[in-house]
C-alpha cells in the first residue's frame, strides 16, 4: 500500500490481534504509526509492536480522537480490529460530537455507525483507507484451503447458508449463520461470530441422546453413562458455519475475520465445515489456520 508523500500512518485499533497486525505490517513499510487505542477494547500489548505514539482513548472521545491525529499530523488512517456492537448500550458517556451523531442515525447498526464516523473523520481531513490494505497475503484465496474438501452434504449446507447469510448480511444483522442438514441453527446478532457459533453448539448438545459431531466420526447410539442405547438422529447434526462479507462491503471497517480460535470454537461445537467469501475475510493467524483445520479434521471453503 501507498500512502503517498506522507508517511504517517494513523491506526484506529480494536480488539483482537488484527490491529497488532496491521501496524506490524506499517512499521516493517518504514512508516510511522500513531496508535489512537480504545480503553475499553484494544489489547496493552499494542504499546509493545513499534508504534511512534499510542494515545488511548475511551470510546466515547470521538473530538479527542481527532485532536490526536490532527496534532500528530495524521492524514490517513486504518481502522483494525473489533469493537463490539453492544457497547452502544453501555455505561461509556460520548462526547457532544458522539452524542450529535448517534441521535442523527435513523439506524444504529455497524455500517451506519461506522459509516457516518468515517465520514465525521472525512471532513476533518482524515481518510480511512481500507482495513487490508497492509495485509493482502492474508485474505482468503478461492478455493478448498484445507486438505478435506466438504463433503456433498457440506457443500449443500453452504449453499443453503451463502443464501440465508446473505439476505441477513444485506440488513446487517450479523456476519455469520450456522447450519445443519438445511436447516439454520444459529444466526449472529450482536454477540459476535464465536458466540454464535456455541450458542449453535449447545442447541445441538442439548438433544437427547447427543454427542458432538466431528468429521468422519459416528456417534454413538449409548449414553455417556452406558444404559440402554438412545435412538439417533435421522439427521445428521454436524454443524456448517457461514461467514460472509455485506452485500456492498466496506473494505474499510468491519471486515470478516477468522482464525486460530474460529477453529477451536469450532471444534468444541461440533462444526466440521466453514465457508467464507474470497478476497474478503482475513485469516488473522495465516496459515496456523489452516493447520488447525487440518488437525480438527474442519474443511474450509473460499467462493
Amino acid at each position: 500500500m501507498s500512502v503517498g508523500h506522507d508517511d504517517i500512518l494513523g491506526l484506529i485499533a480494536g480488539n483482537g490481534t488484527f490491529p497488532l497486525l496491521v501496524l506490524d505490517a506499517a512499521c516493517a513499510q518504514g512508516l510511522k504509526v500513531v496508535v489512537a487505542a480504545i480503553k475499553e477494547e484494544t489489547f496493552p500489548e499494542i504499546e509493545r509492536h513499534g508504534a511512534a505514539a499510542v494515545h488511548w482513548l475511551s470510546l466515547g472521545e470521538l473530538s479527542r480522537l481527532i485532536e490526536t491525529f490532527k496534532q500528530a499530523g495524521v492524514r490517513r488512517a486504518i481502522m483494525a480490529g473489533q469493537v463490539k456492537h453492544k457497547q452502544i448500550f453501555s455505561s461509556i458517556r460520548p462526547d457532544w460530537r458522539l452524542a450529535k451523531l448517534l441521535l442523527s442515525l435513523a439506524t444504529r447498526n455497524t455500517d451506519a455507525l461506522i459509516g457516518a464516523i468515517a465520514k465525521v473523520l472525512g471532513d476533518e481531513g482524515i481518510t480511512l483507507l481500507s482495513s487490508t490494505s497492509l495485509l493482502d497475503p492474508l485474505l482468503a484465496k478461492t478455493g478448498v484451503l484445507t486438505r478435506r474438501a466438504p463433503t456433498e452434504r457440506e457443500c449443500a449446507d453452504v449453499v443453503f447458508g451463502r443464501a440465508a447469510a446473505r439476505h441477513l448480511a444485506q440488513f446487517d444483522i450479523g456476519q455469520t449463520v450456522v447450519v445443519a442438514e438445511a436447516a439454520v441453527v444459529a444466526v449472529e446478532a450482536m454477540e459476535g461470530t464465536d458466540a454464535t457459533i456455541e450458542r449453535a453448539g449447545r442447541i445441538m448438545a442439548s438433544l437427547e441422546g447427543s454427542l458432538p459431531v466431528m468429521a468422519g466420526s459416528v456417534p454413538s447410539a449409548r449414553g455417556s453413562h452406558g444404559g440402554a442405547p438412545r435412538p439417533l438422529s435421522t439427521l445428521s447434526r454436524a454443524l456448517t458455519v457461514v461467514k460472509v462479507a455485506k452485500p456492498q462491503q466496506d473494505m474499510r471497517y468491519d471486515v470478516p475475520v477468522i482464525g486460530v480460535r474460529t477453529i477451536e470454537v469450532m471444534q468444541q461445537a461440533g462444526a466440521t465445515c466453514l465457508a467464507v467469501d474470497s478476497g474478503k475475510c482475513l485469516l488473522l493467524d495465516g496459515e496456523r489456520t489452516i493447520t488447525a483445520a487440518d488437525t480438527a479434521e474442519i474443511a474450509i471453503v473460499a467462493e
